[in-house]
């Protein structure tokens, strides 16, 4: 586990500026990405802050009324993983003071990224043509549900959206799941984390282009687009040959072995479609009469004869633990344990690799934990180096910074 360490911005991005309006996930988890490798991300946030601010998991001291500074609401888990290494700024867009602090933020930064519904922020006089003129150099970014109309016209460009509304439009959903059943929304906000990691990508490139040809330009993802981009398989397979996937269960439509088995404990994935694995994982089952058996020749026929081969795993995997099975299978055939929290905590893996960062929050808290950066690099640092900011809490550092007034 890495502890708050870093005191200062390291990374690749850092010599650019985000001006970050964003709020709840998609945009925030895509604007944390790019702190995570160094740039300045400035939060602004209304005077009631972010909303995410108040999710759970809370701080233990939220709910304590002795505790000296309660209220730590300012730093629950939801929102603390999502804008780590970021400042905040408190800016009323509904005074023309606060609209022109931010236009002047603009002036100085590569982006400036936003998740409002369609014309908000044109109806508030800070849209993209107004922000183009004070800085024709910068990058406006934006997530919308279904895009914005600059880049494409949608028949729902007015709808809100919500993860399960992207996961669900884009076929994700109906290939989630039981077999047999309407299908399943992922564990995980998908529909917000895949188009914020795509607006990241997409933020970062236009600043490159910006910077090779002195032009800024508009630039949008739709989270309808992402997960439809997520979900390619789904198009690619009606695309082709027409075929519908429907809910996959726990194995892959088309290669077997290549899913979850139960075992005494728990679960693991194992997958060995080739044959070489598939003579590897028979071995290790002592299994090798597998090895000639017409039902199991490739895995195209396996996946025909999917609930002999199935059957036949689970009878060897019922018979051990998870941890058995990773230590017949392990660096031989692909596999792992189906994880729970505590697990991933006791990983050699993830406390190897800095996956986990703690910080201390203000208050009377323990110190806590979030998940820490994944890209990695051998010359630039990348992680957390500031904790994620209590609610308007550089205003004032920013504002100096930046030279503006505010009457």
């Amino acid at each position: 586990m890495r502890k708050d360490t870093m005191k200062r911005r390291t990374g690749p991005l850092s010599d650019i500026t985000i001006v970050d309006c964003t709020m709840a996930l998609a945009g925030p988890f895509g604007t944390a990405m790019l702190a995570d490798l160094g740039a300045d991300v400035i939060k602004v946030e209304p005077p009631h802050g972010d909303g995410s601010r108040s999710v759970p998991p809370l701080p233990p001291d939220y709910a304590n009324p002795n505790a000296e500074e309660p209220g730590a609401v300012d730093f629950g888990g939801y929102f603390a993983s999502i804008n780590r290494n970021k400042r905040s700024i408190v800016l009323d867009f509904k005074h023309e003071a606060d609209r022109e602090a931010l236009l002047a933020l603009c002036e100085k930064a590569d982006a400036i990224v936003e998740n409002m519904r369609v014309g908000v922020m044109d109806r508030l006089g800070i849209g993209y043509e107004v922000v183009r003129k004070r800085n024709p150099r910068i990058v406006y970014g934006c997530i919308r549900g279904f895009g914005d109309p600059r880049t494409g016209e949608s028949p729902y460009a007015e709808w809100p959206a919500y993860d399960i509304v992207a996961q669900s439009m884009s076929g994700h959903v109906h290939i989630t799941g039981p077999e047999g059943t309407v299908g399943h929304p992922s564990g995980v906000s998908v529909g917000d984390i895949y188009p914020g990691t795509l607006m990241a990508l997409g933020v970062v490139s236009a600043i490159h282009h910006a910077r090779v040809t002195g032009e800024g330009q508009f630039m949008d993802v739709a989270m309808y687009d992402g997960m439809l981009a997520f979900a390619e398989t789904v198009l690619a397979n009606y695309g082709y040959i027409g075929h519908q996937l429907g809910p996959r269960g726990q194995h892959h439509p088309n290669l077997m072995p290549f899913g979850l088995f139960p075992t005494r404990d728990g679960g693991v994935a194992i997958a060995a479609p080739g044959p070489g694995h598939w003579q590897a994982l028979c071995e290790a089952m002592d299994r090798t009469d597998l090895l000639e058996d017409e039902r199991t020749k490739n895995t195209f026929v396996r996946r025909r004869n999917q609930d002999f081969v199935e059957g036949e795993i689970v009878e060897w995997s019922m018979r051990h633990t998870r941890q058995e099975i990773m230590d017949l299978l392990g660096g031989k055939v692909p596999c792992g344990p189906v994880n729970t929290a505590e697990d991933i905590f006791a990983d050699p893996h993830v406390r190897a690799r800095e996956m986990i960062s703690e910080f201390e929050l203000p208050g009377d808290n323990p110190t806590v934990s979030i998940v820490g950066s994944p890209i990695k690099y051998t010359k630039s640092e990348t992680g957390l180096y500031r904790r994620p900011p209590k609610l308007g809490e550089h205003t004032e550092e920013i504002l100096s910074e930046f030279d503006i007034k505010r009457e």
